[in-house]
C-alpha cells in the first residue's frame, strides 16, 4: 500500500485573522501601530475665511468698514498684512520675477548659499510694488518677495506731456530715483512715444500703467536690484508733492481709526475679556470653582 501523504491545507481566511495568529513572520499577533500621528487633512486652501486679521486696519477691511484702498493711501496708513492688498486688488494684480540669483555667505562651516528673488507687481493701471527676498529655497524666496511687493505697493500718478487731451498717459513731471550708484530719471513723453527705456524699468513702468515715458540712467545698471529699486523710488515720488489741481477745498476726511473707534474698542474689550477668563471656557470655569472650594 502506498502511504498517503497528508498535505496541510492552504492558509485561507481573513487577513486580519491570519495576522492575529502570528503569520507573516511575526512573533504572535499584530504589533503594527493602529492609525498614525498625523491629524486630519485640512481641506481647501487659503481664502477669506482663513484670514484672521492681527491689526486694526485688517479688522476694518475684513468687516467692510473701509471700502476703497484709496482711503488707506490718503491717510498714509502702513499696511502690515498682505491680505489687505489681496482684498482690494487680488484679481487685478500680476507679478513678474525679474531675477533669481544665488548669494553666498562665508561661515566657519563653509559657504552658505541662498537665493535672492526680485519680484515686481502691479495692476497695469494705478498701482505697482517691488519686493526683494533672500531665502534658502527658490520657491520660498519668490513667495516672500511677492508678499513684500504687496506690502510695498504704492499708487502711481499720471499726467500729460502737453495739453490735457484724453486720459493721462505719462509721468506728471521729471522724476529721479537713486539706489546705490544707479540713477534713473523719468521724463514725460508725447502720446504715442511708448516706453523708451531698457527692459528692467520698462517692466515696472508698464505694470504701473504708464504708456509713454522717456528714461535715462547712469551708474552700475548691471546690478538689477539697484536698477529696479531706483526706478521704483522715482515712481513713488509722483505723490510726494501736490500740484494745484490736487489742492482740495474740502477738509481732509476723518481717519478710519477715529471714525470707527467704537468698533475697534468693542473688539479690544472682547479680546481683553477673553484673556481675563483664560480663553478656556468651561475648563477655566471649573478651575475657578475648584479654587473657590
Amino acid at each position: 500500500m502506498s502511504e498517503q501523504t497528508q498535505t496541510k491545507p492552504a492558509t485561507t481566511g481573513n487577513p486580519e485573522e491570519r495576522r492575529s495568529r502570528g503569520t507573516f513572520g511575526q512573533k504572535g499577533g499584530d504589533r503594527r501601530r493602529k492609525g498614525g500621528r498625523k491629524g486630519p487633512r485640512r481641506e481647501g486652501g487659503e481664502g477669506k475665511d482663513s484670514w484672521v486679521p492681527t491689526t486694526k486696519l485688517g479688522r476694518l477691511v475684513r468687516e467692510g468698514r473701509i471700502k476703497d484702498i484709496r482711503e488707506i493711501f490718503v491717510h498714509s496708513i502702513p499696511v502690515k498684512e498682505h491680505q489687505i492688498i489681496d482684498h482690494f486688488l487680488g484679481s487685478k494684480l500680476s507679478d513678474e520675477v525679474m531675477r533669481i540669483s544665488p548669494v553666498q555667505k562665508q561661515t566657519t562651516a563653509g559657504q552658505r548659499t541662498r537665493f535672492k528673488a526680485v519680484v515686481v507687481i502691479g495692476d497695469s493701471q494705478h498701482h505697482c510694488g517691488l519686493g526683494i527676498k533672500v531665502a534658502s529655497e527658490v520657491a520660498t524666496a519668490i513667495r516672500g518677495a511677492i508678499i513684500l511687493a504687496k506690502l510695498s505697493i504704492v499708487p502711481t500718478r499720471k499726467g500729460y506731456w502737453g495739453n490735457k487731451i484724453g486720459e493721462p498717459h505719462t509721468v506728471p513731471c521729471k522724476l529721479t530715483g537713486k539706489c546705490g550708484s544707479v540713477r534713473v530719471r523719468l521724463i514725460p513723453a508725447p502720446r504715442g512715444s511708448g516706453l523708451v527705456s531698457s527692459p528692467v524699468p520698462k517692466k515696472l513702468l508698464s505694470l504701473g500703467g504708464y504708456t509713454d515715458v522717456f528714461t535715462s540712467s547712469s551708474g552700475h545698471t548691471k546690478t538689477l536690484a539697484n536698477f529696479v529699486s531706483a526706478t521704483f523710488q522715482a515712481i513713488k515720488k509722483t505723490y510726494h508733492f501736490k500740484t494745484p489741481d490736487l489742492w482740495s477745498v474740502n477738509p481732509t476726511p476723518i481717519s478710519p481709526f477715529a471714525e470707527h473707534s467704537k468698533f475697534l474698542s468693542e473688539k479690544r474689550t472682547e479680546k481683553k475679556y477673553k484673556k481675563e477668563r483664560g480663553e478656556r471656557g468651561e475648563r477655566g470655569d471649573r478651575k475657578e470653582r475648584g479654587d473657590r472650594r
